[in-house]
């Protein structure tokens, strides 16, 4: 059986529910302290990293499931004991969810989502909405711009979409902390929009499509029209991990690897709550919006 896509909706579906949460972790785990996943009879959401591990947390939470219990510790060893090589130790705490757990779940559940980085992906061709693809099944919250509807419309993402005359306002309206990833149909809106992005001077990454030529015009240009703008922190080319490789999906797959270094980063994590620095376990809400 298949959980469904939000946490809320599977503890709406399921009446009979385990949380499993990491309580503590020394050494190497495969997830960190204070991610949950939650096991039902026959459906699952969530995960605390898989293999024997998560094996072994399931068996004893249908256990508990059949035979009424109400709460569980486990101290696990990652080592050969288990057929893991992790080498560390994890606890594991197994409740039993009553109504008031649910909902507490849900509510956590929904500030991890209000405290998602925000991703701009600023301009909706094929490699914008290649990103978009990539980027909906990530922690992340992406945002899709761009000032022609046609190209907006064939996005089919599970993302926000906006269409926007003045894209430049979505900049500057984003979060602090944000990403953004331009890449318009045209050089001079993609100057415009990555001066716009350097300007905050809070930005995760800021990246540009194109080639360390257009870096040299952009580094001018803004020198000339931006009262000596420094591009310093500007990845422009985006994804240049050396591969020569120019389909949408490939540039959008090292460009997404770029921008989730950055975001995941020990400098972006202590950037956030104690709230927010639990783990995000997978999940998708429909974020599919349109704007005009």
């Amino acid at each position: 059986m298949a959980a469904p896509g939000s946490l809320n909706e599977f503890l709406s579906a399921q009446r009979c529910v385990i949380q499993v949460a990491l309580t503590r972790v020394r050494g190497s785990s495969p997830r960190n302290e204070g991610t949950e996943m939650f096991v039902a009879p026959k459906a699952l959401w969530g995960t605390i990293g898989g293999g024997q591990l998560e094996f072994m947390a399931i068996n004893a939470a249908r256990d508990m499931l059949r035979d009424g219990t109400l709460h569980q510790n486990l101290d696990v060893p990652l080592g050969p004991e288990i057929g893991q090589c992790c080498g560390g130790r994890v606890e594991l705490k197994l409740t039993r969810m009553r109504v008031s757990d649910k909902w507490a779940a849900t509510e956590r559940a929904a500030r991890r989502d209000e405290a998602l980085p925000h991703v701009y992906v600023m301009g909706a061709g094929h490699v914008g909405r290649a990103l978009a693809n990539q980027l909906q099944h990530l922690p992340v919250r992406c945002i899709l711009v761009d000032t022609r509807p046609e190209e907006v419309e064939l996005c089919t993402a599970n993302v926000e979409t906006r269409v926007s005359a003045i894209p430049e306002t979505d900049i500057w309206g984003a979060p602090a902390g944000s990403a953004f990833i331009v890449l318009t149909h045209d050089h001079g809106l993609d100057f415009l929009l990555t001066s716009a992005a350097l300007e905050r001077q809070d930005a995760a990454y800021v990246g540009m499509i194109g080639s360390a030529t257009k870096r040299v015009k952009l580094r001018n240009w803004a020198h000339k029209n931006c009262d000596g703008q420094s591009i310093e922190h500007l990845k422009c080319p985006i994804g240049a991990s050396g591969s020569r490789d120019k389909r949408p999906s490939v540039i959008a797959a090292f460009v997404v690897a770029e921008v989730m270094a950055e975001l995941t980063s020990e400098t972006a994590a202590t950037a956030l709550t104690g709230a927010t620095q639990a783990p995000l376990v997978g999940h998708h809400h429909d974020r599919k919006g349109r704007s005009a």
